[in-house]
């Protein structure tokens, strides 16, 4: 994926064939995203070029993700969008 310090790539990027992942990716990205340092960062844009019923099994809680930085990175931006 192409750099992301760019908000109109990220958001063109979060935009998914989702609405539940567009309601957890979008306010990551408009609150969250430019308090994580650069490592994060690249996780972030790491876990965006997954699949989407990857990413939506993995946010639903129906499995667990393998790579662990790719799951802490989705307890990341749960615990951030949660109310």
């Amino acid at each position: 994926m192409a750099n992301l310090d760019s908000k109109a790539r990220l958001r063109w990027a979060c935009r998914r064939g989702m609405l539940e992942l567009d309601v957890l990716f979008m306010p990551f990205v408009e609150q969250g995203y430019d308090a994580l340092n650069d490592e994060d960062k690249f996780t972030f844009q790491r876990l965006l070029e997954a699949d989407d019923p990857d990413l939506f099994a993995w946010f639903m809680g129906h499995e667990q993700c393998k790579d662990p930085e790719l799951a802490r990175m989705v307890k990341v931006i749960l615990d951030r969008v949660r109310v």
